[in-house]
């Protein structure tokens, strides 16, 4: 920890396809149950994002687990190593497992993890409560986005 006490954060990956096919509605930090092998590949980066999202398996339990994130194998991992595509706990607190299943049964939307990085000695997952893009959305968007980045290169000019 710093001399303030704050925990220093490094990003390992972010979903930017996930900023592009979804509106994002809320944000969640969550903690990830990993093993070990998996933690030694999160710090050489080898992971994916792509098509990950988080569901709750059964109506009763209030657990929420993260699907198809795919941590590659650990190098020199030995017969002890992890399965790659695993389902794996997501760690909130009981308002935040609320207000997601809230969402998610009432209104229809989506979690899916934003990005993955070290707090600290502690991996975060940060989660988006997350409604889909329509293609006119996407069109417009990227629209807005071209002609932002024309303006920023005419004032550098």
């Amino acid at each position: 920890m710093s001399a303030t006490g704050e925990r220093t954060i490094r990003t390992i990956i972010t979903n930017r396809r996930a900023f592009h096919d979804f509106e994002v509605l809320q944000r969640f930090e969550a903690g990830i149950e990993l093993v070990g092998t998996e933690v030694k590949s999160l710090r050489a980066g080898k992971v994916s994002l792509l098509d990950a999202y988080a569901i709750f398996p059964s109506k009763r339990s209030n657990v929420l687990m993260l699907m198809q994130m795919h941590i590659n194998p650990y190098d020199f991992g030995n017969r002890e190593n992890h399965e790659p595509m695993r389902h794996r706990r997501l760690l909130l607190h009981e308002h935040e497992l609320t207000k997601l299943r809230t969402g998610i049964e009432e209104k229809g939307l989506t979690v899916v993890p934003l990005s993955l990085y070290f707090s600290g000695a502690y991996i975060k997952v940060e989660l988006g409560l997350v409604r889909g893009k329509k293609l006119y959305d996407k069109r417009v968007a990227t629209k807005e986005r071209d002609m932002d980045r024309a303006s920023r290169r005419n004032d550098n000019d």
